[in-house]
């Protein structure tokens, strides 16, 4: 991610399939601050989340196809089977620990780069994977 010419680096997950998607963060006792799980979809749409199962806060990143980010859901609570909404059509969502994106200064429309968003970067230039 890009905060103004400030990148913070991120070792990710990358939540591909229907399962893994469906699995997430469930279940995690703890989100190290410098992960995260990166879910990338086949289509642009809508893309509300839930808490369920997930023991700690999350901050869930909304990012656009190509690659800014559009929404930021802040702390997200645990257990909640409330949605929490994209903002509108996204290409992925990148989950971090909660509190993270404040702390960092990640707000929206910072880019998240990334080879999913056509970057030419190695991906974990920035929102990366393992």
């Amino acid at each position: 991610m890009d905060d103004q010419g400030k990148p913070h680096r991120f070792k990710v997950e990358m939540a591909m399939t229907p399962q893994q998607q469906a699995t997430g963060l469930m279940f995690r006792k703890v989100v190290p601050a410098d992960s995260g799980m990166l879910f990338v979809f086949p289509t642009v749409q809508p893309e509300p989340f839930w808490m369920k199962n997930t023991l700690v806060p999350l901050d869930m990143v909304f990012i656009n196809p190509d690659g800014t980010i559009r929404a930021i859901a802040e702390n997200t609570v645990p257990f909640s089977l409330a949605p929490v909404d994209s903002g509108g059509p996204v290409k992925a969502v990148l989950e971090l620990q909660g509190g993270l994106t404040a702390k960092e200064q990640i707000s929206v429309g910072d880019s998240v780069v990334a080879e999913t968003f056509g970057d030419t970067k190695p991906t974990n230039t920035a929102a990366g994977s393992n």
